[in-house]
């Protein structure tokens, strides 16, 4: 039973002991391990294994106070009763100790997967960071290349517009030219028109003024 006991112990310190220590991939071994012992079946069996040493420490610290309360009343123990003792007294203690490494193995691998499952929260936030970074700097470019388009566009909005002034006054100024044009067309048509009349009655003048000649001469 010691022996068991002794060995039972010394598995639960190398077992502490890599928890507490990372050597190589032996860290992540041991996590698995537990998690797979944690699994199924394995927290009733680990219960009922606890339960029953429980009992059995109780059982050695009873023995133990039976043993000193004889010696007690006959005022020295006995070599077998001292044995007895000292051999209740190290089941006790090396009981006593590997429940406690249980339950400190139990805490230690229980915090280490939250520690495990913070580190991977923590690294899919820095990853979402980056990449939200990443989409900020995309859009800062985005917003900085459509910045200079649009100022690209009021440019040409600008030159467009100045265009279609000078447009708009060299078609005034040409609806103008017309306007002028028509008047002085109007003006010749008008002159031809009186020249015309003038030209008529100059020729009727010079019919009447042949006719007169004539009828002189007759």
């Amino acid at each position: 039973m010691i022996q068991l006991l002794f060995l039972v112990l010394f598995a639960e310190g190398v077992v502490a002991f890599l928890l507490l220590v990372k050597i190589g991939p032996l860290r992540e071994l041991v996590i698995k391990s537990l998690d797979q012992l944690k699994a199924g079946k394995g927290p009733a069996t680990m219960k009922t294994i606890a339960g029953t040493m429980s009992v059995i420490l109780l059982s050695s610290l009873m023995s133990i106070v039976k043993i000193q309360n004889k010696g007690a009343k006959l005022g020295t123990m006995s070599p077998m009763d001292q044995v007895l003792w000292r051999t209740h007294l190290l089941e006790a203690s090396l009981m006593g100790f590997s429940l406690f490494l249980g339950f400190v193995i139990d805490r230690m691998h229980h915090y280490l997967r939250k520690l495990i499952g913070l580190r991977s929260s923590v690294r899919s936030s820095k990853e979402e960071l980056e990449r939200l970074q990443k989409e900020r700097m995309q859009l800062k470019e985005k917003e900085e290349k459509a910045s200079k388009e649009i100022k690209q566009l009021k440019e040409e909005i600008s030159t467009l517009s100045e265009n279609l002034k000078k447009l708009k006054l060299e078609s005034e100024e040409k609806d103008k030219n017309i306007e002028t044009a028509e008047a002085h067309v109007a003006s010749l048509q008008k002159q031809s028109a009186e020249l015309l009349l003038e030209y008529d009655r100059l020729l009727e003048d010079n019919q009447n003024l042949q006719n007169k000649a004539l009828g002189y001469k007759s």
